[in-house]
C-alpha cells in the first residue's frame, strides 16, 4: 500500500520552495502526494519561526495536525523549517506526539529519514549542511504559470533584530550552472514568471565566485525562450549596483519591479539595526531607480518600534514615506526576538507606542498607495491572467508586472470569458483603489 504524505508550509515563499523539493523526492520514491490532510498517513509541517507571531501559528498548527492521529489515518508527523533548527530539541522534548524533527539543511535527506522513523525511531537531525548543489526534482505547489527559484541560502546581514542567520547559516550561493538548470527545468513545466528569492539576492555569486553575479544570472535566465517574465524579490540596497540597474534597463523579461527591505530611514536606527546603508545612500540608490528606469515599481517593508525608536526617529520615516512615495509598502511591528542584540535591550518601545505608530504609517502609506493607483487610469499593460474569484466566478483578476503574487493587490478585470490561466494579455486600467485595481480588457 502506497504511503500518503502531505505538507504545510508556513511562512516565505523560500519556505515553499523547500517543501516543494521535499515532496519532488517523496513523488520519486513513489508516494501519493495530496493536499488532503484527512487522507494522509504522513504530514510534514514546514515551519516558520521569523517572528513570534509566526512562532505562534507553527506551533498551533503542529498540536492542530497532531490530533489527525486520534481522528483519521496519520501516523507519522515530521516538523521541519525555521521553528525546527531554532527549537528543535525543545520541541523534540516537549512535544511526544511528533515523529521527526528536521532542520533547514537536512530536508534533502527526507526519504532516508522517513524509512528510520517508520521504523518506529524518534529521530531530531538539525546540523549545519551546505547549500543545495543539484536541481532537486519539485513538486510546484504554486500555479502552473510562475514559480519561485531560491539562488540562494542563508544571510550575512546580522541585522540586529533578527535570527534568520543563526537559523540559516552564513550565505550560500547555488551555483550558477544548477540555478540554469532548473530555471529550463522550469520553463519546459510551462512556467511563464519566474520569481527569483534569497535573503538577499543582490549578494548572489560574491561567497562562491568572489563577485557579485546576479547581473549575469539575469541575462542567462533571460535567454530561456519560455520565460516571459523574471521577478526579484529581496534585493538589500548596499549591493544594488549599477549594472544591476542597467539590467532593468536592457532585459526585457525583467519585469520593472523591485523589492527593497529598507526597514527605516533614521540613521540612528538603522545603525542600531546594524543595517548597511545610510539614508543618503537608501535615497541615492532611489533617485537612481527612479530617474533610469522609467515606470518602476517599488515595494519595500518598515519597521516601527524598533527599541530606542523615538517620536523624531518616527516622524522622519514618516516624511520619507510620503517624499518617495513608495507604490507598495509593507509595515510591521517590531518582534522582540531571543538570542538577538536587539531583543536584548532595555530600551523596548511599548506595545500601544508600537500599535500607534504602526496604524499612523499604514494609514500614511494607504493615500499614497491610493494616489498611486489612481494614475495608472487609463494607461494600458500587459497582465498576467490568474482565474476567477471564488466567492464570484465571473469576476476574472490578474497581476500587471508591479504586482508580485501573494504579495500585492490585482487588477480585477472585466469583460473576460475562455482566457486560459497563465496567459498575457493588454488590460486598460478603468479604476484605481487603495489596494486594488480595475480594469478592462482590451480588444486586439
Amino acid at each position: 500500500m502506497k504511503n500518503v504524505v502531505g505538507i504545510i508550509s508556513l511562512g516565505c515563499p523560500k519556505n515553499r520552495v523547500d517543501s516543494e523539493v521535499i515532496l519532488g523526492q517523496l513523488k520519486n520514491e513513489n508516494y501519493t502526494v495530496s493536499d488532503d490532510t484527512a487522507l494522509c498517513d504522513i504530514i510534514i509541517i514546514n515551519t516558520c519561526g521569523f517572528i513570534e507571531s509566526a512562532k505562534q501559528e507553527s506551533i498551533d498548527t503542529i498540536l492542530e495536525i497532531a490530533e489527525l492521529k486520534k481522528t483519521a489515518k496519520l501516523k507519522y508527523l515530521i516538523v521541519t523549517g525555521c521553528l525546527a533548527q531554532r527549537y528543535g530539541e525543545e520541541l523534540f522534548t516537549s512535544l511526544p506526539e511528533v515523529d521527526g524533527i528536521i532542520g533547514t539543511d537536512v530536508f534533502p535527506e527526507i526519504v532516508s529519514l522517513i524509512k528510520e522513523i517508520k521504523k518506529g525511531k524518534r529521530v531530531i537531525r538539525i546540523e549545519r549542511g551546505e547549500c543545495i548543489k543539484c536541481a532537486f526534482p519539485r513538486v510546484l505547489t504554486t500555479p502552473k504559470h510562475y514559480a519561485y527559484l531560491k539562488i540562494a541560502e542563508g544571510c550575512n546581514n546580522c541585522c540586529s533584530y533578527c535570527v534568520i542567520p543563526k537559523i540559516r547559516g552564513a550565505y550560500k550561493s547555488k551555483p550558477f550552472d544548477v540555478i540554469i538548470e532548473e530555471a529550463k527545468s522550469l520553463a519546459k513545466n510551462g512556467i511563464k514568471e519566474l520569481i527569483l528569492v534569497a535573503q538577499d539576492t543582490t549578494l548572489y555569486g560574491k561567497d562562491l565566485y568572489g563577485e557579485l553575479r546576479l547581473p549575469e544570472l539575469l541575462r542567462e535566465l533571460s535567454k530561456i525562450s519560455e520565460i516571459q517574465w523574471i521577478r526579484l524579490m529581496y534585493m538589500y540596497p548596499n549591493s544594488f549596483t549599477d549594472e544591476l540597474i542597467e539590467c532593468f534597463v536592457s532585459l526585457p523579461k525583467l519585469v520593472k519591479y523591485v523589492d527593497i527591505p529598507l526597514q527605516h530611514a533614521s540613521d540612528r536606527v538603522l545603525k542600531e539595526m546594524n543595517r548597511n546603508d545610510t539614508k543618503a545612500e537608501i535615497e541615492s540608490l532611489l533617485k537612481k531607480l527612479r530617474m533610469k528606469v522609467p515606470g518602476i515599481v517599488i515595494r519595500t517593508t518598515f519597521i516601527v518600534g524598533f527599541p530606542g525608536e523615538t517620536d523624531v526617529d518616527f516622524q522622519e520615516l514618516c516624511d520619507f514615506v510620503q517624499e518617495y512615495k513608495f507604490e507598495n509598502a509593507g509595515v510591521f511591528q517590531y518582534s522582540k526576538e531571543d538570542g538577538t542584540f536587539a531583543g536584548a535591550r532595555k530600551d523596548q518601545v511599548g506595545k500601544k507606542v508600537k500599535e500607534k505608530r504602526y496604524n499612523a504609517l499604514m494609514a500614511l502609506q494607504a493615500k499614497i498607495s491610493e494616489t498611486n493607483n489612481q494614475m495608472l487610469e487609463g494607461k494600458i499593460f500587459d497582465v498576467i491572467f490568474e482565474g476567477y474569484s471564488e466567492d464570484d466566478k465571473t469576476l476574472a483578476y490578474g497581476r500587471f508586472y508591479g504586482q508580485a503574487p501573494e504579495i500585492d493587490g490585482n487588477i480585477f478585470i472585466e469583460n473576460v470569458k475562455n482566457i486560459p490561466v497563465g496567459e498575457i494579455v493588454k488590460v486598460k486600467i478603468i479604476q484605481g483603489f487603495t489596494y486594488e485595481i480595475v480594469g478592462e480588457l482590451e480588444e486586439v
